[in-house]
């Protein structure tokens, strides 16, 4: 018997940076990073610090939905 998930569940990261114009070396676009939270401890949208290849730097990411 397959077992339930829980309270795991897979986010989507996307970067605060999709709205500037700079675009230095790398070609323009939204860059996004996925993820899996438990829902129980952290009910709030995540807000972590990753890289992005777009901006060449690293830049808060937010949770969408």
């Amino acid at each position: 018997m397959a077992k339930n998930k829980g309270a795991r569940i897979t986010i989507t990261l996307e970067c605060t940076c999709r709205n500037s114009v700079n675009t230095t070396k790398r070609s323009a676009g939204i860059f996004r990073y996925t993820s899996t939270k438990n829902r129980r401890n952290t009910p709030n949208r995540i807000e972590l610090r990753k890289f992005c290849p777009k901006c060449n730097c690293h830049q808060m990411f937010k949770e969408i939905k």
